[in-house]
């Protein structure tokens, strides 16, 4: 199929794909996600004993496969995945020091998710999104999407010594992984014969090459793989965890999942950006009633709420295939990893620097999509600002120093700790304060 050179898709969002076809690249999708750290970082926050930290870590598997499902076949139909968020890492840490345990986040969790769904049906978000969010802050919030993830990329994932490996072979491993990246993406977009094995398998291949190199330094850890079961069962909620529904944790999670929504739809925007199908009125409903279902599995299978990865709008781009065939089978492999734990762990060895050179690439691509979302715009003062604010808002927000966060008040905290939340409030209230140029 010839490249579409609108959108610079080969492979469109409702076109056929071959089923083994679909499977690597779906594997590919999953291996980039890097779902497995949110899970992680709280059982380690938490001292959750072994078996239960592997019980959220599959559980966390298994709702990102089901919520993706949801979400692509039912609801919002485009090209996305979902999986676990960083934004209520800290508000689920602070419920389960103070209350019961997973049990009152869970059921905190269970009904704001209801909540999302009614929100969706009554059409409530739609009117929100019409009326608050346009092109101009929708480009925006992508834009800080890219530009905030982009630190965790290094500071969380290359700029580390662990397994062994100094900051500098990490660096190196990033930078070879990057630029593999990079490359074999390039040869695939000018080489014509080339663009089926290189291009839309770039992600894999650079993966493959710096978990390769990393092995040659020793960086590899295969122990936890041999140790690791074949076959095991994720936790599920009402059968492992003794559910509670706490009144001062409820309220916490309905202000998370409100920020989680302007999360979400600020990747459906990248990725509407990067396929060039504007959103409609009634996908963004769709999304929005799909979130809640999504947010509501998620809780039932014993994981935390999930939002939609601007991650595979980036990948999206760099490989050019867009179907939803490769996310149903991204699905797929979710589901099938949340259990089978040897296949997991295998996910799991692959070193932080590795993921992380990828990652870097992903950002910077989400932030330049949204670039092209704002770039028709009329760059008068009044856009400098609406643009240039949330971006000083959430970078400073970046650099705020820990002790500043936790002397705020507790539901200020959460805030404080997503720079994406608070850039899109910004941003929003910027375009309706800012007057507008009588034409």
């Amino acid at each position: 199929m010839g490249k579409n050179k609108k959108n610079n898709l080969s492979i469109g969002v409702n076109d056929n794909i071959s089923f083994s076809q679909s499977a690597v690249l779906g594997l590919q999708h999953v291996l980039a996600m890097d779902i497995y750290v949110p899970p992680f970082i709280l059982a380690t926050a938490l001292a959750m004993t072994a078996a239960d930290a592997t019980g959220i870590i599959q559980s966390t598997f298994l709702a990102a496969g089901l919520a993706s499902l949801i979400q692509v076949l039912f609801y919002l139909k485009l090209p996305v995945c979902q999986g676990p968020s960083f934004v209520p890492l800290g508000a689920i840490i602070g419920i389960y020091l103070s209350a019961n345990g997973l049990g009152s986040v869970l059921g905190a969790s269970i009904v704001g998710a209801i909540l999302v769904i009614i929100l969706g049906y009554s059409g409530i978000y739609k009117y929100i999104v019409k009326n608050y969010v346009p092109s101009i802050v929708s480009g925006t919030i992508i834009m800080i999407v890219g530009l905030t993830l982009l630190p965790a990329a290094f500071n969380s994932n290359i700029y580390v010594s662990n397994n062994g490996m100094t900051i500098n072979q990490n660096i190196l491993l990033a930078t070879v992984t990057a630029f593999t990246l990079v490359l074999f993406s390039t040869i695939g977009a000018r080489i014509k014969k080339f663009a089926r094995i290189f291009q839309i398998s770039s992600v894999i291949i650079a993966l493959s090459v710096g978990t390769a190199l990393a092995s040659t330094m020793g960086g590899v850890n295969f122990k936890s793989v041999q140790e690791a079961s074949f076959f095991s069962f994720p936790k599920f909620a009402f059968i492992d965890y003794n559910i509670e529904f706490n009144g001062a944790a409820i309220l916490t999670m309905i202000v998370i999942y409100i920020v989680l929504l302007a999360e979400t739809t600020g990747t459906w925007y990248a990725v509407s950006a990067v396929i060039d199908e504007p959103l409609s009125d009634k996908q963004i409903n769709s999304g929005v009633i799909g979130e809640g279902y999504g947010c509501l599995v998620s809780a039932l299978v014993g994981s935390i709420p999930v939002t939609g990865y601007s991650t595979n709008a980036g990948i999206i781009s760099i490989t050019g295939i867009a179907s939803k065939k490769v996310f149903i089978f991204a699905s797929g492999w979710f589901i099938l990893l949340s259990f089978l734990g040897k296949l997991a762990a295998i996910i799991n060895s692959i070193p932080s620097s590795v993921i992380g050179g990828v990652f870097a690439v992903v950002c910077m691509i989400i932030m330049l999509n949204g670039f092209r979302v704002v770039k028709n715009a009329d760059f008068s003062e009044r856009e400098l600002y609406i643009i240039g604010i949330p971006l000083i808002f959430a970078i400073g927000l970046l650099f705020l120093p820990k002790d500043v966060i936790t002397s705020a008040p507790t539901m200020l905290q959460y805030l404080l700790g997503s720079p994406i939340a608070i850039g899109a409030i910004v941003a929003i209230i910027m375009n309706k304060i800012m007057p507008a140029e009588k034409k």
